[in-house]
């Protein structure tokens, strides 16, 4: 990095005068790679398939970013057998030389951040500072497990003796063939981040990356193949999603998975059924409903900055994204009333420009769900702020839309009860903090969540009886949002995650292997 310092997601700004030379040709440069098509990559072979996918651009969707190719349900089973069959031999590799691989990856991610963060910008639309937090984000990660393993020794930890002549060994071992299917809205950490821990603790692996940003993914993967792992320890599908899910759920040889994604999916269609002949492990990591608290003696210019960010910043494609807000009685008008005036400072238009907060939203499917959302909360005349699309002038062609504020729904409502992932917030006033967190903590979800207040005693009560995974207390960079590896790791309680255990964190490697008690008698 030399001189320059990192950009993470609490960075007000990726826009100093080298950022700028960089990005400028960066931008240029992937641009000259759109229409390009990406191939599979299975036992060490590159693949191409009749049907491919377009994916396009968010801010001008007349824009071809590029063709993914679609798995059919033999490249999906050559993948399989490609991971099982390498198995053996990568998991008598020295957890040293697979750290050094991994080591290798991290380095090349940060010297292409540029140009990794440009490509993200233009297939997801991510702002300036989003996309090189999130290509930081991954590198980070990578590197973070990487000393994790250096201080546990490879997981291989003494212990106590029954008799002079024992010696006893609790090791961590590898699963075997390892599924990670990725999300769109982190296309890099969600799926780096996995990959590299499955790897690291002697597991191989099948990629899917989201088909939403499957050029992201697919480059990212690139990446790790360039590295010089062995034919078949990873394997990259793209497309196919459905037809992975299933191999996954019914294939024995699949000895783990990680998702990120929907609850419904996540739940329902992968960790309910992930047993086949004997339990396997299945990291879901799924959504968010966060809510935030903002007590009388709050600092309501910090508040709302905390608030504004998290639930606007990004355009609310964040499972850590503020949804809710709960506000006591004696400040709310003030509170209401400056954030309401942030949101029409919002700088919203092409993220490839310099200072834009908001590009557009990153999918159709996340425009559509924002129109029918909005035309909801307009019918229960819910609407304080926002609730439009811009679909006129230079942004005309993109998925771009106005944050949105919501008042008086109740709390049954689906906008107040459902995960939304665009840029809606809904605000309801409350009078004491045991309000506040019967209300916060009604959900099945519970991923992360903040508090804003000067009172100790509340402070402490809060940390106490939130019910989420990640929490923050007074956070103006974030008031829900904004977690990094080795710092907060992130995860979530009751329906928005399975393994009890945060990503980016102390435990993240722990869950990609499995305890093997060694007793030798001399």
């Amino acid at each position: 990095m030399g001189g320059e310092s990192k950009v993470t997601y609490v960075t007000l700004s990726a826009d100093d005068a080298l950022a700028r030379t960089e990005f400028s040709a960066a931008i240029d440069r992937v641009k000259t790679r759109f229409g390009q098509t990406t191939a599979l990559h299975i036992a060490g072979e590159q693949r191409t398939t009749r049907s491919t996918t377009a994916s396009h651009c968010p801010i001008d969707a007349r824009i071809e970013i590029g063709r993914a190719s679609i798995a059919t349900a033999d490249d999906v089973q050559d993948a399989i057998a490609a991971a099982h069959n390498a198995f053996p031999s990568w998991r008598q590799t020295p957890w040293e030389t697979r750290a050094e691989l991994l080591a290798k990856v991290a380095r090349v991610i940060r010297h292409r951040r540029y140009d990794l963060s440009a490509l993200l910008m233009a297939e997801m639309g991510k702002n300036r500072t989003e996309a090189l937090g999130e290509v930081e984000e991954t590198a980070d990660l990578i590197n973070y497990y990487n000393d994790r393993m250096v201080q546990a020794n490879g997981f291989v930890q003494p212990m106590g003796k029954l008799s002079p002549s024992d010696t006893n060994v609790s090791v961590l071992r590898p699963y075997g063939a390892w599924a990670v299917i990725s999300p769109w809205n982190f296309p890099y950490a969600l799926l780096g981040a996995p990959v590299a821990a499955a790897l690291l603790m002697g597991n191989t692996v099948i990629a899917k990356p989201s088909s939403e940003t499957p050029i992201t993914g697919a480059t990212l993967m690139g990446i790790f193949l360039e590295a010089g792992f062995p034919p078949g320890v990873i394997n990259l599908v793209t497309g196919g999603g459905r037809v992975l899910g299933e191999a996954m759920v019914n294939d024995p040889r699949v000895a783990g998975a990680t998702f990120t994604g929907s609850y419904e999916v996540g739940f329902h269609q992968l960790y309910r059924r992930f047993s086949v002949k004997y339990p396997r492990p299945c990291i879901v990591e799924m959504g968010g409903k966060n809510p935030a608290i903002v007590m009388d003696t709050a600092d309501i210019e910090s508040a709302v900055a905390g608030v504004y960010r998290s639930a606007f910043g990004m355009n609310g494609h964040k499972c850590s994204a503020c949804s809710r807000v709960y506000v006591h009685e004696t400040v709310a008008d003030d509170f209401r009333d400056a954030l309401v005036a942030k949101m029409r400072g919002t700088d919203i238009g092409n993220p490839l420009e310099r200072e834009v907060f908001s590009g557009p939203l990153a999918t159709k499917g996340s425009m559509d769900d924002y129109i029918r959302f909005t035309e909801l909360a307009r019918g229960a005349s819910a609407v304080v702020e926002g609730g439009l699309r811009i679909d006129e002038g230079a942004l005309g062609e993109g998925y771009f839309a106005k944050p949105t504020l919501l008042t008086g729904l109740p709390e049954h409502h689906p906008l107040v009860r459902e995960e939304l992932f665009v840029p809606i917030l809904s605000m309801k006033t409350i009078r004491g903090l045991d309000e506040a967190l019967a209300l916060a903590n009604d959900t099945m979800l519970g991923l992360t969540a903040g508090v804003f207040t000067k009172k100790p005693e509340e402070i402490e009560i809060f940390l106490d009886r939130i019910e989420a995974g990640v929490v923050y207390v007074n956070r103006s960079a974030g008031a829900t949002t904004g977690a990094w590896p080795g710092v907060q790791p992130f995860g979530g309680w009751k329906g928005s995650g399975s393994s009890g255990k945060n990503i980016g964190g102390i435990y993240s490697l722990a869950c990609y292997g499995r305890e093997q008690s060694r007793t030798l008698v001399q």
